[in-house]
């Protein structure tokens, strides 16, 4: 049987770095999907609001998500 090195744990910062890269990859995304879904739509911007509504939910989360995980590794002061 061999011993292996444990995993090391990501410290604090790293950790709250994770999150903001994850954060802002998730961002870019959004608006990659949303600007091909406005290619698509005819010239008089067909689905507009709809477009306007799944990216505010898509924000929504997101940051709700990146706030939640924010709050397992809080700033030290």
């Amino acid at each position: 049987m061999t011993i292996t090195d444990p995993t090391p744990v990501p410290t604090r910062d790293e950790s709250r770095r994770r999150i903001a890269d994850r954060l802002l990859n998730a961002l870019e995304d959004l608006v990659r999907r949303h600007r091909a879904l406005a290619l698509h739509g005819n010239q008089a911007g067909e689905h507009i609001a709809l477009h306007a509504e799944l990216i505010a939910a898509e924000m929504a989360y997101e940051l709700a998500m990146a706030r939640s995980a924010l709050h397992r590794y809080p700033p030290l002061h």
